[in-house]
């Protein structure tokens, strides 16, 4: 076991303390990136962007109540933009990334003893073997962890990090590209595209002055709606040495238009419908303005968000690709503005939510938006059918996607040789003729399982995760289909849109 290894799963241990104190698997990790932020601070030597009243040491020496007292004090005023001292006058502004973990934090530590064990179990960590290894990787190691708990329930928005590395082997992002991630979550994609970037470039030695900096601030924009989300994604960019635009927003709003347009998009967005059936409220937004489907929205948005010539690497669900109405609209939009050129069907099992079906849709955004520049072929390659029982005691590996890596070749744009293995092969080539045949509808299969993967399952853990994730997604589709039905005329006014 590496030392990383060992100091995360002394982290997830704890948690126990935690929940002693009340608080629950889902506030785990935020309670501890707190404290983890202030000592990651003092190990790097980047103490200087606190205020020396609210360093590590100012805690840790502290006892009993007058700890825990100071402890809360120090969360209020590091998020504190307007701090004033005991004269009333404004304190000296606070670094913004300090400010922007610390926004709006608060403790439900409510023991000071607790408090007494998580600073002391802290400070004993291997922290000389842990920077040695890369904070980074440690951090992310806790975020998978918490992840791989079902009980946190944060797994299904974590994407294996198996998958997001074969994504960023075929993408190949490039030194000076902008890269985004509208639907950031834990930052998982750019802290990915960030290390093959870094490594590709001798670890950014021998460039020129200021290109490195600019890469680290310059080149990297993501969004996240979810507060405490944002903050983990924060933390985890800063200890990869990444400052760059990590906005907490709704990317579906007008803010989302504000994102500067991407020579590579890599997400994979939420799923579902938003909250009240609420549709996008975005002005730029023609094809998907009537729906709440959460997912069709998003993928306007990348569309819309690459330059000419720009790719993306999207996880969607499989309703994005036979939907009826906005659905078939939105991917008629694909196929015309884009070259949609391969689409992966993922196994059922990597995620949390075991019910979902996902692929990843990889294209490419032309110069004009005309049919004759669009899509004349997709290849689709199908990783489900056959595909092992994947869950907590067979987990997704590298080495899971080394055929379809082969099969996809060397070009980012999808424009290696291929070759279609027929119907008795895994990858496939269909011609935009065959597609509209077929309606505009990409859920293209042609291999059959003599079971369903998930009947393989025999962890108690996966089984419960497998049952929630059909519940949840049968919710969704009744959600939907409820939402379709009150809209009424909400497929023709989509047409007419898109026609204009």
């Amino acid at each position: 076991m590496s030392a990383t290894q060992d100091i995360v799963a002394k982290l997830w241990n704890l948690c126990h303390v935690l929940r002693d104190d009340g608080v629950t698997y889902s506030e785990y990790v935020t309670e501890l990136t707190y404290l983890l932020f202030l000592k990651m601070m003092e190990e790097t030597d980047q103490e200087t962007r606190l205020p020396e009243e609210y360093r590590w040491a100012t805690v840790t020496t502290r006892e009993g109540l007058d700890q825990l007292t100071h402890y809360k004090h120090l969360l209020t005023s590091l998020g504190d933009p307007e701090e004033k001292d005991a004269e009333g006058k404004l304190k000296p502004p606070k670094d913004p990334l300090v400010l922007a973990i610390f926004e709006n934090a608060q403790t439900r530590l409510r023991k000071p003893a607790n408090l007494k064990s998580l600073t002391t179990a802290i400070n004993d960590l291997n922290w000389f073997d842990a920077r040695e290894e890369g904070l980074g990787d440690l951090y992310e190691g806790l975020l998978q962890k918490n992840a791989e708990d079902k009980k946190s329930g944060a797994g299904q928005y974590f994407t294996p990090r198996p998958l997001i590395d074969s994504i960023i082997r075929l993408t190949k992002p490039q030194l000076g590209e902008r890269i985004q991630d509208p639907a950031a979550g834990t930052g998982g994609f750019i802290v990915a595209a960030h290390r093959a970037i870094y490594e590709a470039n001798d670890q950014f030695f021998g460039l020129a002055d200021g290109e490195a900096e600019k890469q680290v601030r310059d080149c990297y924009s993501l969004a996240e709606l979810v507060p405490d989300t944002h903050r983990l994604c924060l933390m985890n960019l800063m200890l990869h040495g990444i400052e760059g635009d990590a906005q907490s927003m709704d990317t579906l709003t007008d803010e989302g238009a504000s994102l500067l347009k991407a020579d590579l998009i890599l997400s994979n967005p939420p799923f579902g419908t938003k909250k009240g059936g609420g549709r996008p409220q975005r002005g730029d937004f023609s094809t998907t303005a009537n729906t709440s489907n959460k997912q069709l929205a998003f993928v306007e948005h990348i569309i819309r968000g690459l330059v000419p010539g720009g790719r993306a690497a999207v996880v969607i669900p499989d309703n994005v690709l036979f939907e009826h109405g906005t659905g078939r609209i939105l991917r008629q939009m694909l196929m015309n503005w884009c070259d949609l050129h391969t689409i992966l069907r993922l196994p059922t099992g990597i995620f949390y939510a075991q019910g979902v079906k996902t692929n990843v849709i990889f294209f490419t955004r032309n110069g004009d938006r005309s049919e004759s520049g669009g899509t004349k072929a997709v290849w689709v390659y199908d990783m489900r059918a056959g595909a092992p029982s994947y869950g907590k005691t067979r987990p997704l590996r590298v080495e899971d996607f080394a055929a379809f890596e082969a099969a996809f070749g060397d070009d980012p744009l999808g424009n290696a040789e291929r070759e279609d293995q027929g119907e008795g092969g895994r990858f496939r080539r269909f011609t935009r003729e065959d597609i509209a045949a077929r309606g505009d509808n990409l859920d293209i299969s042609w291999l059959r399982a003599e079971e369903e993967a998930e009947d393989g399952l025999t962890d108690p853990d996966d089984i419960t995760a497998a049952i929630l994730g059909h519940l949840r997604e049968a919710t969704r589709e009744i959600e939907a289909l409820v939402l379709e039905l009150e809209g009424g005329d909400e497929e023709e006014e989509t047409v007419a849109v898109a026609a204009e």
